[in-house]
């Protein structure tokens, strides 16, 4: 199969687009579900906290997370200012939006979880965006590698690849399936469902980016968003162990 092929111009405005219809489907989608349950508007002084929280914190973590990922483009950012707001990461975004908003809560003295309804949005937010990166294809980097699967995808360079743009669609197609097949068993422990989300995506990135080309080596064929998932899961699973025992002997 072959891809659609564009101009590196016209792959940057299209990957552009994308992104931006993500955040403005996961953003809808996020209020849709607090009108649904009859909460407050985001605008409400905590809300409105925990949603400048989540975007501040996703921007800064999606961001970083891409600069730990190509620390060769370092020297090349230095003579040019504009490369240092350029790149993007999934991963780097949940895990920023989840310090951001955690921060947030601490700030305005909120205890109640407030991630599940981030599930929604996300997952939606992914699919559209990856369909941003597939369509941008070589100029994007998050093609795979060579493959002999027949499903593999020519980007425009006369080799098959594993398309992980889609792979990562269907993940998290299936992941947000499931969990709102368990969402009554889930619902008993508020939180739980983002934390199972968040985790299993780490996983699934961990995976996945190992069949990406390796832009830096930290080690054992380690790309730094594998590394920051390995981190990431280190620290929030032993929670995610604790509410799942706490929901199984309720």
């Amino acid at each position: 199969m072959t891809a659609p092929l564009l101009t590196a111009d016209a792959a940057r405005y299209t990957h552009l687009l994308f992104e931006w219809l993500a955040l403005a489907t996961g953003v809808q989608l996020y209020r849709w579900q607090r009108r649904r349950a009859g909460q407050p508007a985001m605008l409400q002084p905590g809300s409105f906290a925990v949603v400048v929280g989540c975007i501040l914190g996703a921007a800064i973590g999606n961001k970083l997370v891409f600069w730990i990922e190509m620390p060769h483009l370092w020297a090349a950012a230095a003579k040019d200012w504009r490369l240092i707001a350029s790149g993007q990461s999934i991963v780097g975004g949940l895990l920023g939006g989840l310090i951001g908003v955690e921060i947030a809560k601490k700030l305005t003295g909120i205890t109640r979880s407030t991630g599940d309804q981030f599930i929604l949005p996300l997952v939606a937010g992914t699919v559209v965006g990856r369909i941003g990166c597939f369509l941008a294809g070589l100029h994007d980097g998050t093609y795979g590698t060579p493959t002999a699967l027949p499903w593999g995808v020519d980007f425009g360079d006369g080799i098959a690849r594993h398309p992980t743009q889609l792979y990562d669609m269907l993940f998290v197609l299936v992941v947000g399936l499931l969990l709102w097949r368990s969402r009554a068993a889930l619902a008993r422990h508020s939180g739980l469902a983002f934390k199972l989300y968040l985790s299993s995506y780490l996983a699934w990135r961990l995976l996945v980016d190992g069949i990406k080309p390796l832009p830096f080596d930290y080690g054992l064929g380690l790309s730094g968003i594998q590394l920051v998932c390995l981190l990431a899961l280190a620290a929030y699973l032993p929670a995610v162990y604790r509410n799942v025992k706490e929901v199984q002997a309720t």
